[in-house]
């Protein structure tokens, strides 16, 4: 269904809002991020990610009751349902991994390289053409990996390895929705992906699960609050601002990551990681441009 045309005058406005809106949604994001990188200290992996995205399906049930009705969460292709799912628990559980054993801010900048897997998947898994310059804007992002990664050198970990698998995870996970994005809903796929996440992460459910006190229970369902809350904010941001303007915000997670690393744990990211994270923004920046001036010519 076409968009309403906004009133002569605001456009600007809706810009704006669409602007402080992805802000947000960052930020909460990488707090969620954050969260988790508390949780692990004290509880499996597993245990995190299965409460806080049973979490997460309480807040979408009453949404889709009240909002979407209950056929909006019918899915039409459940293969694709399923295997973005479990795209999903393997990007989840890398990243919630990898934020135990390294900074955040590393993480993040690492996991901020799935637009540059995606491009570079695209050709194989979609067919799309991508032409030299946008090969270039790619070849930059690994740079920007090798950067930050630095292979061979003295501050190679092999956590870094963590945050690239959930950055190819979910790189993967977004060309498969894109192909959801032809039969199923955004709510469908929201809620069915999460589904997946719990039932799989429940599958871990053992004697090193720890008993849940009432400020442990607090934490979780805060983390899947923030969670679910995140991703309808981002939903509404890309609703009343242009991608082309809206999407490069999603970078400054890197600076919510810093400021929530450097405040809470103390961490204050390596220059190199800093330059590396620099030269990832700016190719998938370069590569958001793009894509928006290729829709503009058609």
């Amino acid at each position: 269904m076409a968009r309403a045309r906004a009133p002569i005058g605001s456009s600007r406005t809706h810009s704006k809002r669409g602007i402080g809106l992805m802000i947000v949604a960052v930020g909460l994001l990488t707090v969620n991020d954050g969260l988790a990188k508390y949780l692990v200290q004290t509880h499996p992996v597993g245990q995190v990610l299965c409460l806080r995205h049973v979490t997460v399906l309480l807040a979408i049930l009453p949404y889709a009751a009240v909002m979407t009705g209950w056929r909006a969460l019918r899915p039409h292709h459940w293969p694709g349902q399923i295997l973005r799912g479990l795209l999903f628990v393997a990007g989840a559980a890398s990243l919630t991994l990898a934020v135990k054993l390294l900074p955040l801010a590393t993480v993040i900048s690492l996991t901020m390289s799935a637009p540059i897997f995606v491009a570079a998947l695209s050709v194989p898994f979609l067919g799309e053409r991508v032409n030299a310059a946008r090969w270039l804007a790619i070849l930059g992002g690994f740079v920007g990996v090798l950067m930050i990664v630095r292979p061979g050198g003295q501050a190679f970990e092999w956590a870094l390895l963590l945050a690239l698998a959930a950055a190819l995870a979910n790189g993967l996970r977004d060309l498969v929705t894109r192909r959801l994005a032809r039969t199923e809903t955004s709510i469908a796929v929201l809620f069915w992906s999460n589904v997946v996440v719990a039932l799989g992460t429940l599958a871990t459910f053992s004697a090193a699960w720890q008993p849940l006190d009432t400020i442990a229970t607090l934490w979780f369902l805060l983390a899947g609050t923030l969670n679910a809350v995140a991703h309808f904010v981002a939903i509404e941001a890309m609703r009343w601002g242009e991608a082309a303007l809206i999407a490069p915000l999603r970078y400054t997670a890197l600076v919510w990551a810093s400021a929530f690393g450097w405040l809470v744990w103390g961490d204050v990211p390596e220059p190199w990681v800093v330059l590396g994270a620099l030269v990832i923004a700016a190719s998938g920046i370069a590569m958001i441009v793009m894509e928006s001036r290729a829709w503009r010519r058609v």
